[in-house]
């Protein structure tokens, strides 16, 4: 059965949604609209130490998500990184088709339109290009794009940058629960830590009131690391309401996931958050998932449990979870 992609879709200069991307009631934009002039955390990594695990602590126990500054990824690298993506979606339609996966089959890297099953089978707004980034020693570059051909230069050194900005982030964070500082990375995998790459393309769409690029749900990751093209769109759920997070140039917006939440037995939040798209511009975002290993267990850490604190989450492997995410099977 051919797949009609989003962006085919929105090439066709529809006036009205098809009806299977048109949100319920309480779902949709217009009826659920964000705080304004609430800002989210923004944080500088060039802060002094003790202040920057202060922060970061509090903006992922109260929020469960940030946006870093001062992170020493070249703005060119980042330019770079959108450049190729941007490249990819604008390439004919037969020669994406080349790289499409199959999530029904097991097959969940290449490009797609649709990874997780929706209850009302609602559809969103969104075309994606999926792949395993890191380790190496796993990823199948057969399921890079060959076009552009800077591809895979490209997104190799920017795995490179992000797996020091995640190491950093996550010593900061074990800190702030007065750990060791690579309790938290020894937790997921250690040097064996997966990072996945989400590129993001929600073409102009009719009646974006209606729609949502992606709809409100946490990350089964450890953490997200994530940056956009100057069209706004991600908005986070914080004490019963929506709050838009505004675009910041070369930032990058962090999310702590579902796994990191069950290590640290709640006390980091793993963030409720959703994707608006726009009436007349593409947005495109860059997602890197930090997940570990299928076969490693997390569970609630040992040293933040105890009579007075019982753990909150079952122990189970990444594998396990992950079937229970993708299935909406109660964790």
């Amino acid at each position: 059965m051919e797949i009609k992609r989003v962006q085919t879709l929105a090439f066709n200069q529809l006036k009205e949604l098809p009806p299977q991307f048109i949100r319920s009631e309480n779902e949709r934009p217009e009826n659920t609209k964000a705080l304004e002039g609430v800002n989210v955390p923004i944080i500088s990594l060039s802060q002094p130490h003790n202040l920057l695990v202060k922060n970061i602590t509090e903006a992922a126990s109260k929020w469960g998500f940030f946006v870093i500054i001062d992170h020493d990824i070249s703005p060119k690298l980042i330019q770079s990184l959108q450049g190729v993506g941007n490249e990819f979606f604008s390439l004919p339609q037969k020669e994406k088709e080349a790289y499409a996966n199959d999530p029904s089959s097991g097959k969940f890297e290449g490009y797609g339109t649709k990874m997780t099953k929706n209850l009302e089978e609602k559809v969103e707004w969104l075309d994606y290009y999926f792949h395993l980034m890191s380790p190496s020693s796993k990823v199948n570059y057969e399921m890079w794009p060959k076009s552009p051909h800077s591809y895979r230069e490209v997104v190799q050194e920017y795995n490179k940058e992000i797996l020091r900005v995640t190491s950093n982030i996550l010593e900061l964070l074990s800190e702030g629960l007065e750990l060791e500082n690579k309790t938290l990375k020894s937790s997921l995998g250690g040097e064996e830590i997966e990072l996945e790459m989400k590129i993001n393309m929600y073409p102009p769409c009719p009646q974006p009131e209606l729609a949502l690029g992606v709809e409100a749900h946490t990350d089964m990751s450890a953490l997200t690391l994530l940056v956009s093209n100057d069209v706004p769109g991600l908005q986070v759920w914080k004490e019963d309401n929506w709050v838009a997070v505004n675009y910041l140039q070369n930032a990058l917006f962090v999310h702590i996931g579902d796994q990191l939440e069950v290590l640290s037995n709640g006390r980091y939040k793993s963030v409720l958050h959703r994707s608006l798209v726009n009436k007349e511009r593409k947005r495109m975002s860059w997602a890197v998932f930090v997940t570990p290993p299928h076969e490693v267990v997390v569970g609630p850490l040992p040293q933040l449990v105890n009579d007075q604190n019982p753990p909150k989450f079952s122990t189970k492997t990444y594998a396990e979870y992950r079937y229970g995410k993708f299935n909406k099977i109660p964790q």
